[in-house]
């Protein structure tokens, strides 16, 4: 059988001494590679695994039942949320109800470039949401993530430097494994006949798009929410507010 990753996570009830050599040596007995290994949010513990066997696995679950002061919270195929949880320490933030949206502040930008950079590596077509206030570095995140990813990136419209409203790109620039950057308020409210035709012509493409302000951009386009696989939101602190009641007296 084929090597496969799990991901484990317990919570510690009493970190006595030793607890973690006892779980590392049943690992080994049932010669089951740790990968990583990292604390993940209070008192909790979570494992990168690797094995050929999916009964050792099993097993494992069944014995760590018995063991008093830890409760194992998961044991599964690893998501990317767990690969990042492993690598970071804590979890990302997942709206409750809408559970595509995940949420991130700017002293996380470490955290969501590494997500970002994670979903770019992905082949074939998927729509990401950007929201955030000015400034706060949407785009920014975007290229850095697209960097971690080596991919190339392609301003379709942006507000980064100038206001950039494209009617054409080269053969190169439409090339569908780069990361479409789209700002949704350029790309629908300040834009042209031209520019529109393009961004038709990139959203049918098998490739990623990334769209600052989705809300605008759904509201001023015929593209609705369904066609988003995720939606990242940005804040400079988890209070603030993302609003666009004032956007057109803002440099967007």
């Amino acid at each position: 059988m084929e090597q496969k990753q799990w991901y484990m996570e317990y919570k510690i009830h009493k970190n006595r001494p030793g607890l973690l050599g006892d779980i590392a040596s049943l690992l080994g007995m049932l010669e089951v590679n740790i990968i990583t290994i990292n604390g993940v949010e209070d008192r909790t513990r979570g494992m990168l695994l690797q094995t050929n066997d999916d009964e050792k696995i099993e097993l494992l679950g069944k014995m760590l039942k018995k063991v008093d002061n830890i409760t194992v919270n998961a044991l599964r195929p690893p998501k990317l949320v767990d690969i990042l949880a492993v690598r970071h320490g804590r979890y990302i933030e997942r709206d409750s109800d809408d559970r595509k949206t995940f949420r991130f502040t700017r002293d996380e930008l470490g955290l969501l470039v590494d997500f970002l950079g994670e979903l770019f590596k992905r082949e074939g077509n998927q729509v990401i949401g950007l929201r955030g206030m000015p400034r706060v570095g949407k785009t920014e995140s975007i290229i850095a993530g697209s960097v971690c990813s080596n991919k190339r990136w392609t301003f379709v419209s942006s507000t980064l430097l100038r206001q950039t409203v494209r009617s054409q790109l080269s053969d190169e620039e439409m090339n569908q494994n780069n990361i479409f950057i789209i700002d949704g308020i350029v790309s629908t409210i300040r834009s042209n006949e031209k520019h529109y035709t393009l961004l038709q012509q990139i959203m049918s493409m098998p490739s990623t798009k990334v769209i600052e302000h989705p809300d605008i951009f759904i509201q001023e386009s015929h593209f609705d929410y369904s066609h988003f696989d995720c939606i990242i939101e940005l804040r400079n602190n988890p209070e603030e507010e993302i609003t666009y009641e004032t956007f057109t007296s803002y440099d967007f």
